[in-house]
């Protein structure tokens, strides 16, 4: 048994209409299912460094426990591969950033950090951060909430603790968390 690359590139609807360059486009549900794979490596390896992300263990998640998020992909170099995502979960308070995905390359973390901080600064997007990443937003300019009320209403039915600086604390997959509530929700 071979595997036949052409006949993979011809069968593939997402490369027969060739993501365009350096524009960020929505997966229609269909294109979720058939690039659930895709989806899963590129978020299992901007997450590895810090073992994983706790909601995207196998492939199997994007249309399982994952399936109500959103996501928005881009192309970057010369393949027409998707090189960086970012998934996002509508809520009740606007666009919860859920998790982004890359292939490793600098460009590709640049692109969608970058998306990231532009999305945070709109109405009706937000994101839950801790660590490296929520430094890196800050000084993109990512707007802090530090409200108690606004925090509890954004968050509401999950069990936080709130500390003196505006940051909080929950469980995420079984582990306790200090968590930073960046962009502006509704």
């Amino acid at each position: 048994m071979s595997f036949d690359y052409r006949a993979y590139l011809k069968n593939n609807p997402l490369l027969q209409e060739e993501l365009p360059l350096n524009k960020w486009v929505d997966l229609s549900d269909k294109e979720k299912e058939e690039y659930a794979n895709d989806i899963f490596d590129l978020i299992n390896t901007a997450y590895a460094p810090i073992g994983g992300n706790v909601n995207y263990k196998s492939a199997a998640d994007v249309l399982g426990s994952e399936a109500d998020a959103d996501y928005e992909v881009i192309n970057i170099d010369a393949d027409p591969e998707p090189d960086a995502l970012s998934a996002y979960k509508k809520q009740p308070a606007g666009n919860k950033l859920a998790a982004i995905g890359h292939d490793g390359s600098s460009e590709a973390k640049s692109k969608v950090i970058n998306h990231y901080a532009d999305l945070l600064k709109k109405s009706g997007y937000y994101l839950e951060v801790s660590g490296k990443l929520k430094d890196i937003l800050l000084s993109k300019g990512a707007p802090v909430v530090t409200d108690p009320d606004v925090i509890k209403k954004v968050l509401k039915g999950k069990e936080i603790e709130m500390n003196d600086d505006g940051t909080y604390q929950r469980y995420l997959g079984g582990s306790l968390h200090t968590k930073t509530l960046l962009g502006n929700p509704i």
